[in-house]
């Protein structure tokens, strides 16, 4: 491969086994060299024309789904797995959640869930806040200490009060972790406690 200086007007150096691709003008004394584009790029572009005119019939011409459609389509089957959780989730045994307690931890476990989830409505210490008072003996949705009766509250949720269904956004460890850590708080009586609300659970 060899180099020339004078194969223009202006001297610019030209690669000879390029010279037959100088194009025929230049601007402020540049020379363009017309040099092909990479056979993949010019595949790569001929195929998404391709993919676009397919997609286009098939999506605006033809019958395919709308997005509204797929995302009714995919969010069905998002809404069976959690149908499918909220069903295993809602099936309370007592033998289980004892067990969990007592081999796992689940006190600790449920005062991270509490902080996580909890402590914004009924505070520091289940002293309530927004929430009631989870410390003392007065309660508004139970009418005993069965951590079944606590567990189906934390789990369906109690609308009126504005206390949401946890079933959705906690796993069942997590609420019957939750649920210990609730009913080991009563008769703690903190301070700064808020007052009494319900019915006094004899």
């Amino acid at each position: 491969m060899t180099l020339k200086k004078e194969d223009n007007e202006i001297g610019n150096t030209i690669i000879e086994d390029e010279k037959h691709l100088v194009l025929d003008h230049d601007y402020d004394g540049i020379q363009e060299l017309n040099h092909p584009l990479p056979s993949w790029w010019s595949g790569i572009w001929a195929v998404s024309i391709f993919v676009a005119a397919v997609y286009f019939m098939y999506y605006v011409m033809m019958d395919g789904p709308t997005l509204q459609e797929e995302y009714e389509a995919e969010y069905s089957q998002v809404r069976k797995v959690i149908e499918a959780e909220k069903a295993k989730s809602g099936n309370f045994e007592i033998e289980e959640y004892l067990a969990f307690v007592k081999e796992r931890d689940g006190i600790k476990k449920g005062f991270t869930v509490y902080e996580e989830n909890c402590l914004s409505c009924h505070a520091e210490g289940g002293r309530g806040d927004i929430g009631p008072n989870l410390t003392d003996k007065f309660w508004l949705n139970i009418k005993s200490f069965d951590p079944k009766e606590v567990y189906t509250v934390v789990f369906k949720g109690v609308e009126d009060n504005g206390m949401p269904a946890w079933a959705e956004m906690l796993s069942k460890e997590e609420m019957m972790s939750v649920v210990s850590y609730v009913i080991s708080l009563n008769g703690t009586n903190p301070s700064e406690a808020k007052e009494p609300q319900g019915v006094e659970l004899k």
